[in-house]
């Protein structure tokens, strides 16, 4: 249920409610719209003792919600959620496209910083790099692990681009915190109930990636973990799904962002690298991804693919990643968006 606040309801107002939701056995969730707020009461309390609510001084009424992701439901925020990264550096969810690019492993400080400077370049607003990389195989290699933030970090202080990094672990969130703005839950983790249930504790943005075989459904249930959990702070990304098709690595499902936008007021972003994982397909499906409705793009990055300890038959050299910003701020200027 959703208890709906008057147009210009006071704060005193809104707290009485919460105060109230509480006594009755829920939690509430303050979601602030821009015109209204509405309180999101989620728990085991007996749902029929919140129409009561109606009846207090800024409420405009109680709302049942139709859908199993109650908090990050539209139904409880109209307007798509802009999520700020690192104290508004760059804002996720408005009209602004943000590009986050940068190699799939973080491999050392030249390999790094020189990606670093060569994205911020062409117009990317975040930098990419995992620390730590979940393989198939036990034999691939891992990543650079706690010396590989410590790079990111120096990659951030000499181009000033916020960070994103994937967490695998629970134990590793209080060191990543350190070092990255952002925490990705990768596509292996996306239903990992107890890291997603710690991440809801922290106020740092988390990026969620779509599993191979996640429905929508269950991709934004688990998001509500997070939510549910104190971080409403949730940015989700489709990077392709198992399909029978061998053609490409993974079968970018273009479709699941104008349904995530139908569906929740969490912004969504594209990765067309794993989605398809060929170099070569990534351009156009980056720039289908804008026209789809997608609020940013995650690209990998390499200054020497065929070197790369992961994921180089995917990742764009320099020149082209350049190329591929032009082409996308043409395509966001025809859909009415910027990059």
């Amino acid at each position: 249920m959703i208890v709906v606040m008057k147009i210009g309801a006071s704060k005193e107002a809104v707290l009485h409610v919460e105060k109230k939701v509480r006594e009755m056995g829920f939690k509430p969730h303050p979601i602030y719209g821009t015109e209204r707020t509405v309180v999101a009461a989620v728990g085991p309390g007996k749902k029929a003792d919140l129409e009561a609510l109606a009846t207090l001084d800024g409420v405009e009424g109680v709302v049942p919600i139709s859908k199993p992701y109650k908090l990050a439901s539209r139904e409880v925020k109209k307007e798509t959620s802009v999520i700020d990264v690192r104290e508004g550096a760059v804002k996720i969810g408005g009209k602004k496209i943000v590009v986050m690019a940068g190699p799939c492993s973080v491999e050392g400080k030249e390999q790094l910083v020189s990606t670093a400077k060569a994205v911020k370049k062409a117009g990317a607003r975040m930098l990419r790099g995992g620390a730590w990389k979940p393989r198939t195989s036990p034999y691939d290699f891992q990543g650079m692990e706690a010396e590989g933030l410590e790079l990111l970090a120096i990659a951030r202080e000499e181009t000033g681009l916020p960070v994103i990094t994937e967490v695998m672990n629970a134990c590793d969130i209080e060191l990543i915190d350190r070092h990255a703005d952002v925490f990705q839950v990768g596509a292996r983790n996306v239903q990992n109930f107890g890291l997603l249930k710690e991440l809801g504790q922290i106020k740092k943005p988390v990026f969620l990636k779509r599993g191979m075989a996640t429905t929508i459904k269950e991709w934004l249930m688990s998001a509500e973990y997070v939510i549910a959990h104190g971080n409403p702070n949730v940015i989700l990304c489709e990077r392709g799904i198992r399909t029978f098709e061998t053609s490409t690595r993974n079968t970018l499902d273009l479709n699941a962002v104008p349904v995530v936008r139908e569906q929740t007021h969490l912004p969504i972003v594209v990765d067309p690298s794993h989605g398809t994982g060929h170099w070569q397909y990534v351009t156009p499906m980056a720039l289908a991804a804008i026209a789809a409705g997608a609020d940013g793009l995650m690209i990998e990055v390499h200054p020497d693919p065929e070197r790369a300890l992961s994921d180089g038959g995917q990742s764009l050299k320099f020149k082209r990643f350049e190329e591929l910003m032009k082409q996308a701020a043409a395509v966001a200027k025809a859909v009415g968006r910027e990059i």
